[in-house]
């Protein structure tokens, strides 16, 4: 089987928003590789976003799913499990902060707003690979993968408390990997760099930063969502089996700079 092959493996993908989405251009790759997807949209405003993109797969399963509601999480499990029986990978794409606690110093962030960026950037992962872990034990293992960035460590103007929910989301990778590891679950995580998505749209700056990776990094450029997918796709697929507990940088190399 070629290493990036996904042929008869079934995956979740949770997070598309638009077509810029980093949990799109890794599902439309998955799909390329021979991937069998289901896709969640968050809420009924991104609803009709999410189905115009899958309709260039082949018969995707479309749900809604809001990664702070129990019983929503349940029912997509329990409809991946009905139409495919089993799962082979998860991607997780989930993230979210207040904007207001973007835009006001950290000192400032507000306890809902901590609440709220924890909740969907982070455990939400805890909740989906929960769920997901029976699924993919039924098929003798998995691959969960997340999305991160490299202001879980270093400060960058105006992430904030976003920065706090992905430097709690990449120690949940290496506790989930630790804990799904003999199930032959692995866990891992990829830390891009900036992308233009939905998401970085809430970060003012955001242009500044671009241009601070095109002048610093070692490859003189950002990245791009194929960039991601195809990183994606050694770590969900039969090349990346005996990686786990990792974050990836995808990212020119600029998280290797000190000026």
């Amino acid at each position: 089987m070629p290493p990036h092959s996904l042929a008869g493996k079934t995956g979740l993908v949770v997070g598309v928003a638009n077509k810029r989405s980093l949990a799109w251009a890794i599902a439309n790759a998955a799909a390329a590789e021979g991937a069998s997807l289901a896709l969640t949209y968050q809420g009924e405003r991104l609803e009709e976003n999410v189905r115009d993109l899958a309709s260039a797969l082949a018969d995707p399963l479309i749900l809604p799913c809001d990664v702070t509601n129990d019983a929503e999480m349940d029912a997509v499990f329990a409809a991946v499990a009905s139409r495919f029986g089993g799962l082979d990978f998860l991607v997780h794409g989930a993230a979210y902060a207040l904007r207001e606690d973007l835009a006001r110093p950290f000192s400032e962030t507000s306890r809902e707003g901590f609440r709220v960026a924890l909740d969907v950037s982070a455990f939400s992962l805890i909740a989906l690979a929960r769920r997901a872990a029976p699924l993919m034990e039924a098929r003798g293992g998995g691959s969960i993968l997340t999305l991160t960035y490299l202001g879980s460590a270093r400060v960058f103007p105006n992430y904030n408390v976003m920065g706090v929910a992905k430097a709690a989301l990449e120690a949940s990778v290496r506790y989930l990997a630790s804990e799904l590891g003999p199930k032959q679950i692995r866990v891992n995580a990829i830390s891009a760099g900036p992308v233009k998505t939905l998401a970085a749209s809430g970060i003012a700056g955001f242009s500044s930063i671009l241009q601070t990776y095109r002048d610093r990094a070692p490859l003189r450029r950002t990245v791009e969502g194929a960039d991601v997918a195809d990183a994606a796709l050694f770590l969900l697929g039969p090349a990346g089996r005996a990686v786990t507990a990792e974050v990836l940088f995808v990212d020119g190399g600029y998280h290797a700079m000190g000026i």
